[in-house]
């Protein structure tokens, strides 16, 4: 049985759409984000309002890297608190919306360059809550995670992203959750709430890459490292920039991409997010 009819079979309930849904970059920062009233937050909140509604959620978040692909099949995935030093409201949260073991089940089979695990115990990180949270705040839409294998390189990510387009067409709305400049070790603590500060590096870099995506021109964004010195302090590890590249593998011949929260914060993070859309 070939992936497009094994996806009719498990996911019947989703019909195609009459629309291309959209796809979304969103630098989510620090999880303080998911429970404070701030200009990022409101952001998300805005966005769910100006795309369609999703018929589930599949989010490709920063702080799942694992050995091999894997991605959240079970009822109702736990909310995870991945962070420490934070205040205990932080800690408090719970975002109780349902997992779908038969889109799980289907999106493993779409991707054929790799064998996915469906994965009973991780559940949703804050890359992954601390966003959908302040968009779908009622928890009534199934959220999954598609972790990102830290033993491929940014051509893979991008590639296999690819594998995944058809999810569109069935109103899956597929967020890529990390930051496209993160550097934790250069933040300027003492201007952690001066949003827009950011290091000329950082702000170099960033535009750098907005340029590349308005563009379309995602072959340096994929060799990332041959972009000069200010490129290898944006992304001194992958983990946060790869989630762009799965956004970016998801566009279309016909969409185009716009930008929010374009702001830089504590010196050597940006927030920009990113939206695609046909």
């Amino acid at each position: 049985m070939n992936s497009l009819a094994t996806f009719n079979k498990f996911t019947s309930g989703l019909k195609e759409q009459e629309y291309l849904m959209p796809v979304l970059f969103i630098g989510h920062g620090s999880p303080m984000n998911g429970i404070e009233d701030n200009e990022f937050s409101q952001r998300w909140t805005q966005m769910a309002k100006e795309i369609p509604t999703p018929t589930a959620v599949l989010v490709v978040s920063a702080h799942w890297f694992s050995n091999g692909t894997r991605i959240t099949a079970m009822d109702f995935p736990e909310t995870i608190h991945d962070f420490g030093g934070f205040p205990q409201a932080l800690f408090d949260v719970q975002y109780p919306a349902p997992g779908n073991p038969a889109l799980a089940m289907e999106t493993a089979s779409l991707i054929q360059s790799a064998h996915v695990e469906l994965d009973h115990d991780w559940g949703l990180d804050h890359g992954a809550w601390t966003v959908v949270r302040r968009m779908y705040s009622d928890a009534k839409i199934p959220v999954l995670q598609l972790s990102i294998d830290y033993t491929k390189g940014p051509e893979y990510h991008y590639s296999l992203a690819k594998e995944l387009y058809n999810l569109r067409k069935k109103g899956v709305l597929i967020i890529g959750s990390g930051n496209m400049v993160h550097n934790l070790r250069m933040v300027s603590w003492q201007n952690m709430n001066n949003p827009g500060f950011g290091y000329d590096w950082a702000l170099q870099m960033n535009d750098t890459f907005k340029q590349l995506i308005t563009d379309g021109d995602h072959k340096p964004l994929i060799n990332y490292e041959s972009l000069g010195a200010e490129a290898k302090l944006a992304i001194p590890t992958p983990e946060h920039y790869l989630p762009l590249l799965y956004s970016l593998g998801l566009k279309g011949n016909k969409d185009h991409v716009s930008f929010f929260n374009d702001k830089a914060v504590a010196g050597s993070l940006t927030m920009t997010s990113v939206l695609i859309k046909n």
